[in-house]
């Protein structure tokens, strides 16, 4: 479905059964670290001889982040000196909370369960959390390496609802991503589409998003359409 979709349109997928669980990916869709992760790749790559640029970069961006070094050509033996220079370099970039983020998150936590899952290494976004003040807000916190599988497998998803006691048929989830799409199929959760600040919109339209949303504020209003009373 197209961003901006009609609230008609909404209404017919209106589904007869409550919302109990919102869950949302994090880098992308409710924080904007697009300038630090992109500086940081660009600077890892020029230390590794890549001759990558941006818009390499974008044609490739996935927040699995081994599928960039694959597609890089990065041997597998030098991943890990590649993940060091990557995270020296991004902890030079300040990030910021979404615009919407803190309004939507408040809005939702008042009659729904929040759950966070997201690719990103624990450590890293964790400090995120405790920076802005957002680790609470969450029932449950799935990160990097929490499983062994990464998006779009479901495994995140599941661990996730599992520890917040959720039904997939009862939750949504929220990314910028299609790997986000794809994981919120496999688990069975209902997916919510965002576009966002990375350049993944012309591969999230294409696996066809159930709802694409222009930004986060779009949120409450679209679950209240979508959910039964």
């Amino acid at each position: 479905m197209e961003a901006g979709c009609d609230s008609a349109t909404l209404k017919s997928m209106k589904v007869r059964t409550e919302l109990h669980g919102v869950l949302f990916d994090w880098d992308g869709t409710l924080i904007d670290s697009y300038h630090a992760d992109s500086q940081a790749y660009l600077a890892m790559f020029h230390h590794l001889g890549v001759n990558w640029g941006l818009d390499e970069l974008e044609q490739h961006y996935s927040p699995d982040w081994y599928s960039v070094y694959r597609a890089a050509k990065i041997p597998e033996h030098r991943w890990d000196e590649a993940d060091r220079v990557w995270r020296a370099f991004y902890a030079k970039h300040p990030s910021k909370l979404m615009a919407a983020t803190r309004r939507v998150l408040a809005q939702l936590n008042r009659k729904h369960k929040l759950g966070l899952v997201s690719s990103g290494d624990r450590v890293r976004v964790s400090a995120q959390l405790r920076k802005y003040r957002l680790t609470r807000v969450f029932r449950t916190r799935v990160l990097g390496g929490d499983t062994l599988e990464k998006k779009p497998h479901p495994a995140p998803l599941l661990k996730a609802l599992k520890e917040m006691k959720a039904e997939a048929r009862h939750c949504v989830y929220v990314g910028d991503t299609p790997e986000d799409v794809e994981m919120a199929r496999a688990a069975g959760v209902r997916a919510i589409a965002v576009l966002g600040p990375f350049p993944t919109e012309k591969r999230l339209r294409a696996v066809q998003p159930e709802i694409l949303l222009n930004g986060l504020e779009e949120l409450p209003g679209v679950l209240r359409t979508m959910f039964a009373d």
